[in-house]
């Protein structure tokens, strides 16, 4: 087990969560058990998964698998877009903590506001009584935008700690990122290495990377830190896993912060959460 220690953030309900973790998003559940236990050995504590990603049940696996203690790990599963609702809600988690073989988890995440379908208020209800029974120590979103985040504190005078979207050089979300600072919601970037789109191949990186004697993913990695996000990259490849996990002991310059700042292009790949309906439509 590595030495280095993942730098930390503190939410706003008074909790803190590892500020680089892994995610499991496209990897086979037969896969998830492994690439997670090496995860958890080269010394991520933060795990994130969702219901929809199929894998809970081997990440599950790897927690009990390992000899890192419980209360050192950060697990977070999504509630997927078809179970909002109340308690179609309360229903899904328990099926989530069954698979992930968990009694408390550290963070649900609510993964599409969906407003076509307009169940996401509804939705928060039930996760702030996730919260109040203490299965769950915080709650969060995924994919809101400003009008989302407003409609749901509005209704319920609880605010998420945490906004996880897409972000990466190519698309730095500062409008977004502005909002949920506004409201102390810290901001978790999925897709942060652009998902194959060109990005890590930009001449900007790589020569940044070549200044370091580093790769350009630790580049990206190590600018979300700086900037202030939480991270989850994902890799299934032990080599992949570290080299990731090292972007912790790189450190930009100012100067080539600013480059990177430079770089975005409002380059969206995935879905736009304001119209993106999956697994309703």
């Amino acid at each position: 087990m590595t030495d280095t220690k993942t730098p930390s953030l503190s939410l706003n309900d008074g909790t803190t969560i590892p500020q680089l973790g892994f995610g499991v998003w496209q990897v086979p559940d037969d896969q998830a058990q492994v690439a997670t236990e090496e995860a958890l050995r080269v010394g991520y504590r933060l795990i994130d998964t969702a219901a929809i990603y199929g894998n809970e049940a081997g990440v599950g696996r790897a927690i009990a698998a390992s000899d890192v203690n419980r209360d050192e790990m950060y697990i977070t599963t999504k509630l997927w877009n078809g179970e909002q609702g109340y308690d179609s809600t309360l229903r899904a988690f328990d099926v989530s903590m069954d698979k992930l073989g968990l009694d408390v988890l550290d963070l649900y995440l609510i993964h599409w506001p969906c407003p076509k379908a307009d169940k996401f208020t509804d939705t928060w209800k039930a996760f702030v009584e996730l919260k109040k029974s203490g299965r769950v120590r915080s709650i969060g979103v995924s994919n809101f935008h400003a009008p989302h985040l407003d409609k749901i504190i509005d209704a319920t005078g609880e605010v998420p700690v945490l906004n996880q979207v897409e972000l990466h050089p190519y698309f730095q979300q500062g409008a977004l990122r502005e909002v949920n600072a506004s409201h102390q919601i810290a901001t978790e970037a999925w897709s942060p290495l652009g998902s194959g789109h060109g990005l890590l191949e930009d001449a900007t990186l790589t020569a940044i990377a070549a200044t370091h004697g580093v790769t350009p993913a630790q580049v990206v990695l190590a600018w979300h830190l700086q900037v202030g996000n939480v991270v989850i990259p994902k890799s299934v490849t032990p080599s992949r896993i570290a080299e990731n996990f090292a972007a912790t002991s790189v450190t930009l310059s100012e100067d080539e912060m600013t480059k990177i700042a430079g770089l975005d292009a409002g380059t969206r790949y995935g879905g736009d959460p304001d119209v993106a309906n999956y697994g309703l439509d």
